[in-house]
């Protein structure tokens, strides 16, 4: 009886403890669908931020029209406006690229279109060979897709309008040099976005997310609130998406004070940012074990020094100052100076005492701010050395004060 009643209780607690799991299994499952739908800020945003393009796209469109129509004489330049546009729609950072496709495709398609028709002639199934021709031949030629895409598009056209339409060749490889060149144009010269307002919006959008999430476990282990701390861990996830869109945005940025002559003396704060992402990808991962370690560390019941959410609150304002000065284009000398006064109020910490998880959160404080250190253009060994001189400062004065502690508590 008594085994039988210690395994019915066995079951009820496993029974209890997979309701338990499904039941958390369900609430991830439907955060993460939460996640996954777009929010309404998150439409107005991305509005916002193609608002330019539209613009720029327009303009490029109408004026490559007239340009191949008036300009030119091509009574019906439809490909002119479509690769403007096509030049515009491209990745941020590879305009120029795209256009150099643009072409290439449009002329491998006539070659290859030409020659095969010349061969064969046209019907159904020449026009599916010279489709695959085409693809197959800008493959082994080493173009991306976008050559592919143009090469196969021109052959279409070339082996459907050729026996109606006389000397479509050249106009087509006019009509492509025309709209590339300028939705060139465009980007550079009549409506330029500004790089780093772009970049900064894109590091703003990222890192004001660290911030905030480190605040939060700063909070947390102010307040003794595991469950906070892990709130704070879920909402780091969308940093590293966030990154990527910086990371486009930079190129975009280093694109346009290229291409664009009144945007040439925002090349040097550019510079400083692309010498900056790196670090900051560190700091960001670096900040991801941060967290977790806080985490545990509370669910576990250590000690949490009071310096220790001090330390990890400075570094959060450490991130925001660096987003500061590298949108203004200066030098970031109040970012270092936040940084490593983060680094002393961990190394008190540190010396206060903490646990195994607690000694993660303080080393993981002095590897991101030795990362944001670097951001702010330090070389590794002067970063290094002033995260130990700040550590020694800490440590020399626990070691100072500790006597009059002593004293106290006898």
């Amino acid at each position: 009886m008594a085994a039988r009643r210690d395994k019915s209780v066995k079951l009820h607690i496993d029974g209890v403890q997979l309701d338990t799991d499904a039941h958390r299994i369900s609430e991830a499952l439907a955060e993460l669908r939460r996640k996954s739908v777009p929010t309404l800020h998150d439409r107005i945003y991305r509005v916002r931020l193609s608002l330019g393009l539209a613009v720029q796209a327009a303009i490029a469109a109408a004026l490559a029209w007239v340009a191949a129509h008036e300009l030119l004489g091509n009574p019906e330049p439809v490909f002119a406006p479509i690769a403007a546009v096509g030049t515009l729609a491209s990745s941020l950072g590879q305009r120029l690229r795209r256009t150099v496709e643009l072409i290439v495709g449009v002329a491998l398609g006539i070659a290859i279109g030409d020659g095969l028709l010349i061969a064969i002639g046209t019907g159904p199934w020449q026009l599916g060979l010279i489709v695959g021709m085409s693809i197959i031949i800008s493959i082994a030629l080493g173009g991306g897709p976008a050559v592919v895409t143009q090469a196969a598009a021109t052959g279409v056209l070339i082996a459907t309008l050729s026996p109606t339409v006389r000397n479509l060749e050249f106009p087509r490889v006019i009509d492509a040099l025309v709209g590339g060149i300028v939705g060139l144009l465009v980007v550079a010269v009549l409506w330029p976005s500004n790089p780093l307002r772009l970049v900064d919006k894109a590091a703003r959008r990222a890192l004001d997310i660290l911030t905030k999430q480190l605040s939060v476990t700063s909070d947390a282990l102010a307040n003794g609130d595991a469950k906070q701390a892990q709130h704070a861990l879920d909402c780091l996830q969308e940093v590293e998406e966030r990154m990527d869109e910086l990371q486009d945005a930079l190129e975009g940025g280093r694109e346009t004070a290229i291409l664009s002559p009144v945007r040439w003396h925002r090349r040097g704060a550019l510079a400083r940012y692309s010498q900056s992402i790196e670090f900051i990808n560190h700091a960001v991962h670096n900040s991801g074990t941060l967290v977790r370690r806080a985490v545990t560390a509370l669910e576990d019941e250590e000690p949490v020094p009071p310096t220790m959410p001090m330390a990890v609150a400075n570094l959060a304002e450490t991130v925001r100052r660096l987003v500061q000065e590298l949108g203004r284009g200066e030098k970031p000398e109040a970012t270092r100076e936040v940084a490593l006064r983060a680094v002393s109020e961990a190394g008190r910490a540190y010396n206060d005492g903490v646990g195994f998880s607690g000694s993660v959160v303080v080393a993981q404080i002095r590897t991101t701010a030795s990362d944001l250190l670097r951001a702010t253009g330090l070389e590794r060994t002067e970063a290094n050395h002033l995260v130990r001189q700040a550590i020694g400062s800490a440590s020399k004065a626990t070691a100072e004060t500790a006597p009059h502690t002593h004293i106290e508590d006898e």
